[in-house]
C-alpha cells in the first residue's frame, strides 16, 4: 500500500446517501458557513485531509483547507468580492457631515407618540436639511442627493412624516346620551364640548 493510498484511506466508510446528503448541506449554504462546515465534516470523516475531503465530498481542496485553517486560527478570510466590492456609504465617505445631520434631526425629532417603536418622526426635509448643511459651511460636493438624503435619515433612524402627537376625538352621537346619563346618576351637571356641525 502506497503512501498516497494509506493517506486516503477512510477511518469510517460512509454510505453514498450520507455522502449525498452532506454535499446538499454544503451546496446550500455560502462564504464563512460554508467552509467552516466542510471543515468540520472533513476533521470528522476525513481526519483533516483536504485532499480526502475532495475526493470523497467533491469538494474543492483549496476550499477545504482555507476552512481548516479559519478554524485553527479563528479568523475569517474576506473574499474580494465581499471586502472590495460596492460603493460605500454617504456616512462612511463624509461622518462629520454626516454626524452635523443627525444633530440637526435630532432638533427636529419626536419619539412615536404610541412608543411602539425606537423610530423618531421628523418634520425635517431634505431641502430644508440640505439648505441647513450648506449654511454650517460644508460644500456642495460633501452634500448627497436628496434621494440620497431621505435613505441616509432613515439609516440614522429618523423618518420624514408630518408628526401629530394626538387627535382629537370627534363627538359622537351617543355623547349627548352619555352626558345626561352621568347627570341624572350625579346630580351634577357634566361641562359638554361643543357640537361638531
Amino acid at each position: 500500500m502506497s503512501l498516497l493510498d494509506s493517506a486516503l484511506a477512510f477511518p469510517q466508510p460512509l454510505p453514498p446517501s450520507q455522502i449525498a446528503d452532506l454535499r446538499l448541506a454544503a451546496s446550500a449554504m455560502t462564504g464563512a458557513k460554508r467552509r467552516a462546515f466542510e471543515a468540520e465534516m472533513t476533521l470528522k470523516y476525513c481526519e483533516g485531509n483536504p485532499l480526502q475531503a475532495e475526493i470523497t465530498f467533491g469538494w474543492s481542496r483549496r476550499t477545504v483547507a482555507l476552512g481548516l485553517a479559519e478554524r485553527r486560527t479563528g479568523i475569517r478570510c474576506l473574499g474580494a468580492q465581499a471586502a472590495f466590492s460596492g460603493r460605500k456609504r454617504w456616512e462612511d465617505t463624509q461622518p462629520q457631515v454626516a454626524e452635523a445631520l443627525c444633530h440637526l434631526a435630532e432638533v427636529h425629532a419626536q419619539q412615536d407618540p404610541t412608543f411602539r417603536t425606537s423610530l423618531a418622526y421628523t418634520r425635517l426635509t431634505v431641502q430644508a436639511a440640505l439648505a441647513a448643511l450648506r449654511a454650517q459651511g460644508y460644500r456642495e460636493d460633501q452634500l448627497p442627493s436628496p434621494s440620497t438624503m431621505a435613505e441616509v435619515l432613515n439609516r440614522l433612524g429618523f423618518r420624514l412624516r408630518k408628526v401629530v402627537k394626538a387627535k382629537p376625538q370627534k363627538k359622537i352621537k351617543e355623547t349627548d346620551a352619555i352626558f345626561d346619563n352621568i347627570e341624572k346618576k350625579t346630580g351634577k351637571r357634566c361641562p359638554r364640548t361643543p357640537s361638531n356641525a
